[in-house]
């Protein structure tokens, strides 16, 4: 394409070593393939600044904002202006100057947002100038599943945020040219709700990295008996993988260490259950205290549990999209027992790729029987990792973005 591309994202989209940053990364060094990258971020911490000038290695110019504004300011800005809290929280002045100076000085050609926090940022457009909205995520359903769950004050909360997300993701895809998501099913979903055909709301999948989630990689082994918690040991190894601060996966363990496991230590006594991933909410660090549940927090490298595991497991009741820590077990070629949600926008098939169980009581049945039957265990283990290669390269998900990025402009569109 002739012209620059302007990328907004919500969190830096380097290294790739959250669920967040796995797609962003990629969609940037697609991106940096195609055109001149001009990346306009935020950092959540010092740790997130300091990878502000290895990105600065690829990208043409970039603005990488410190996020410093509370979630009680973020949530009163947005009841004030009627606004999604996730916007309110994503706001600065720093980054819409950066904007406006970068679509004034640069040859922009085309804007990518990722994240529906992002599409605050990006101004009326000229014609010229196409607008491809990632949305990932079909976000105000999650926020209205949290709301019909619950009641009180923060129930009242997810549904207002339900309501309104939905609204702002309504507007931002009648002004883009395209939007996609992670999936084709939260595609669908979205498509039903909004009223947009397919050739405005279309998939985008992810993919994974194949040549590092490899079980014939080099990465170093780990002690099947460290970690935090009283799960020290040589028995069957269960492994969650995923940030540990994110409402979905604290759920999930919690669940999973209280009522899953107890049933599989009863059949196996020596089982234990590793909960492995980033920034351990307090009440995930308390699961330690459960007998068999290791919480090691964040890890150099994640590949080393997944190798080590007997099975992965993803017991995650609110889910959107494709989980990547489910493709990540699956490249490493490690039987996975996954939730409906979970598995639901994964090209995979139930009882040949991975196995799916819809309440803890399949969870621990079918977990109890692969550690029965280690030859089976082996093999849907090998037939996922053909699954993943077969259809989740980096290289054929992101293929049709440059077409995308030039494309005749949808009737329609930049009219909202």
């Amino acid at each position: 394409m002739t012209g620059d591309i302007l990328f907004l994202c919500h969190r830096i989209p380097f290294p790739p070593d959250r669920g967040d940053k796995i797609r962003s990364f990629h969609l940037l060094k697609r991106l940096v393939d195609i055109a001149p990258v001009h990346v306009g971020c935020f950092a959540d911490d010092d740790r997130d600044m300091g990878f502000a000038s290895d990105m600065a290695r690829i990208t043409a110019s970039q603005c990488v904002v410190r996020r410093d504004r509370s979630k009680i300011v973020a949530g009163l800005t947005g009841l004030a202006r009627r606004q999604p809290l996730l916007v309110s929280l994503f706001d600065h002045p720093d980054l819409h100057r950066w904007v406006a100076r970068t679509m004034a000085e640069r040859p922009i050609r085309a804007v990518v947002a990722y994240s529906a926090q992002m599409a605050h940022f990006v101004p009326t457009l000229p014609d010229h100038v196409r607008f491809l909205m990632d949305f990932v995520d079909f976000d105000s359903a999650k926020y209205a599943a949290y709301g019909a769950q619950g009641g009180g004050p923060m129930g009242w909360i997810n549904r207002r945020e339900g309501r309104v997300l939905f609204d702002f993701e309504r507007r931002t895809a009648a002004r883009a040219d395209v939007s996609a998501f992670v999936s084709e099913a939260e595609a669908a979903l979205f498509r039903d709700a909004c009223g947009l055909g397919p050739d405005r709301v279309i998939a985008i999948e992810n993919g994974v990295a194949l040549d590092y989630f490899d079980p014939a990689a080099d990465f170093p082994a780990i002690d099947r008996g460290q970690g935090q918690g009283q799960g020290q040991g040589q028995g069957p190894l269960l492994v969650f993988t995923g940030q540990m601060d994110y409402r979905p996966n604290i759920e999930a363990v919690d669940s999973f260490a209280r009522h899953t496991l107890p049933a599989i230590r009863a059949v196996h006594p020596d089982a234990r259950f590793a909960i492995v991933g980033r920034n351990p909410s307090k009440s995930v660090e308390s699961l330690a205290q459960l007998p068999g549940v290791i919480v090691t927090g964040g890890v150099p490298d994640v590949r080393g549990w997944l190798a080590a595991a007997d099975v992965v497991v993803a017991p995650l009741r609110i889910a959107r999209g494709i989980q990547n820590k489910v493709l990540e077990a699956m490249a490493m070629a490690r039987p996975v027992v996954a939730s409906p949600q979970a598995g639901e926008g994964i090209d995979a098939d139930d009882e040949r790729h991975l196995l799916i169980a819809a309440d803890p009581a399949q969870e621990a049945a079918k977990i109890i029987a692969l550690l029965a039957d280690p030859a089976r265990a082996c093999a849907l283990g090998l037939a996922a990792r053909g699954r993943v290669e077969q259809r989740y390269r980096w290289s054929a998900t992101l293929a049709a973005l440059p077409d995308l990025l030039s494309a005749p402009f949808a009737d329609g569109a930049q009219a909202a």
